[in-house]
């Protein structure tokens, strides 16, 4: 028998090919939103140019691809990615629109209603007394909570800040004074009824959340029909949300609470991106 120290093959890294499942409209928008950021900062050199650089950041967004992985694939250190990915979740971040602003151009178009909800956005468990106003005990996991905004057909055009998990909708919804927004424009909601109670003006109400049932009070076959006709209206917003999660980086969040935010608005406004193209 003769030992020997060699490996059996060879040891250098291996790369593979995967598909990114964007349209090249979107990867346009990021590259040239980044070649401006560029001219503006006076930045004459980067490891990649910025078509590379596009693609490793939506690649880490699209399928969360682990940092390490992508910077061996590229020569370049997991370090560089990281600070690619917060410099364009940061421009993107800037491109989302104020709430405001977002009624009111639905309003300009003509509309009459947006439809409103909230979600949980499951995050890594994290050791200590910070980290328990993350637990829902609704989902019974942890996660941060947001609001979103979409038209009537599902296209999201506002979300609201990261919040602890533990946060409900409608006090979520206080806290943005969507009420007081949705007045000043003009619009109604459709809500479901974790927004019961938001809009107390029972003669002519801005949310529109359905009738709820009690121990003591049944409801009537009117409200009832009523209920699935709003629960069927608001079909679309579960789809806006959809849309927003096929970004897979929000599958299990790893990075900070603090700046959840960003990314959250970052992939609104690739989200609404991906479907402009679509239409």
């Amino acid at each position: 028998m003769t030992k020997t120290k060699k490996h059996a093959g060879d040891t250098e890294s291996l790369v593979y090919q995967c598909r990114l499942p964007l349209s090249t409209h979107t990867l346009n928008y990021l590259t040239d939103l980044l070649r401006r950021h560029l001219k503006a900062i006076r930045s004459r050199w980067r490891a990649l140019p910025p078509g590379r650089i596009a693609v490793i950041v939506l690649a880490v967004l699209r399928h969360d691809q682990r940092l390490a992985d992508m910077a061996g694939g590229n020569d370049i250190s997991a370090t560089t990615v990281r600070r690619w990915r917060d410099e364009l979740i940061t421009l993107l971040a800037a491109k989302a629109p104020r709430l405001d602003r977002a009624l009111k151009k639905i309003a300009k178009r003509g509309g009459e209603v947006v439809l409103i909800d909230g979600t949980l956005i499951p995050t890594q468990r994290r050791t200590g007394k910070a980290n328990r106003p993350n637990y829902s005990g609704k989902h019974h996991r942890y996660g941060l909570h947001v609001l979103a905004l979409t038209d009537e057909r599902g296209r999201m055009i506002w979300i609201s800040a990261a919040r602890p998990g533990r946060t409900h909708d409608i006090t979520a919804a206080r806290r943005d004074h969507i009420l007081a927004h949705l007045r000043a424009s003009g619009l109604g909601a459709l809500a479901d009824l974790g927004f019961l109670g938001l809009d107390d003006d029972g003669d002519d109400p801005v949310v529109v959340t359905g009738f709820k049932a009690t121990r003591a009070r049944r409801l009537t076959p009117a409200e009832k029909e009523a209920n699935r006709v709003l629960a069927a209206g608001r079909v679309p917003v579960e789809r806006g949300f959809a849309h927003l999660k096929n970004w897979r980086i929000l599958t299990k969040l790893r990075t900070d609470p603090a700046s959840a935010t960003h990314l959250f608005r970052a992939l609104l406004v690739l989200t609404n991106i991906e479907a402009t193209n679509d239409n």
